[in-house]
């Protein structure tokens, strides 16, 4: 109780005051919001510099999931990631997840207006909604933040996607997308999702095998790489032959995006 009472104190002697001896909470308040805006620029921006050098090591996806299994009598508790370079990830499953996900990633920067305004458009019709986040956006939510719908969590990938875009390359945004990204139950990463699905790793991946991780992408905990549904197989199909419009590859120096109709 006394080492409470002192912190205390030595808090409220920090506390400005006027010359009457009263708290200025006015001011405190103040540069006490100063004080952690300034913290939170630090630390988001030291983070993500950090995160253009170093793999990310662990993710709040992660950790819920892995909670998730431990209170699941159903589930096994599994967290497998092996974090490798982008050379060790197939060139097929690169191009596989942009014409997935986001087929103008070499092109924005960040956010893709016109797909948000047509999602847009579109749930305001339909009781099942549709997306429009970039693999920025996923690769911002998936390394720093929380799932969830608040506004508060969508204001803050927003700040991060900035953050990234600004920061890292494309090729890096690529590269942390796909060893972090969720492929089943506690199954993370390309090199994590090759070995567990296909016993090879991520370098060996053929187009058939890129594409059918694509398509699960949408929610990997219902589609599944082992049991594949008619619908995935169906965007699995849906997954080539964009990759063949794109020449097979993925230009990160020379952006090769097909033009749009009317474009």
């Amino acid at each position: 109780m006394n080492f409470l009472k002192r912190i205390l104190r030595s808090w409220y002697r920090n506390i400005p005051k006027n010359e009457a001896g009263n708290p200025l909470w006015g001011r405190y308040f103040r540069n006490l919001l100063i004080r952690l805006t300034l913290w939170f620029f630090g630390i988001t921006i030291g983070m993500t510099l950090l995160y253009t050098l170093l793999p990310v090591p662990l993710t709040p996806l992660m950790l819920q999931r892995t909670w998730e299994q431990a209170w699941d009598t159903e589930r096994d508790v599994r967290l497998d990631n092996y974090w490798v370079p982008l050379r060790e990830l197939s060139p097929h499953l690169q191009l596989a997840v942009v014409c997935a996900e986001d087929q103008d990633f070499l092109e924005h920067e960040g956010f893709d207006f016109e797909a948000i305004e047509k999602a847009y458009k579109y749930n305001k019709t339909h009781k099942r909604k549709r997306g429009a986040s970039t693999i920025s956006q996923q690769t911002a939510k998936n390394v720093f933040l929380w799932p969830s719908r608040s506004w508060i969590r969508k204001g803050l990938e927003v700040y991060f996607t900035f953050l990234i875009e600004t920061i890292w390359s494309k090729e890096r945004i690529m590269s942390s997308y796909l060893n972090v990204i969720e492929f089943g139950d506690g199954i993370y990463g390309a090199e994590a999702a090759a070995q567990h699905y296909f016993k090879k790793t991520a370098k060996e991946l053929n187009r058939q095998e890129a594409a059918l991780l694509a398509a699960v992408l949408p929610n990997p905990m219902i589609y599944k790489v082992n049991q594949p549904s008619s619908d995935v197989r169906k965007r699995q199909q849906w997954i080539l032959s964009q990759m063949r419009m794109w020449g097979g590859k993925i230009d990160y120096e020379e952006p090769n995006t097909p033009k749009k109709p009317g474009k």
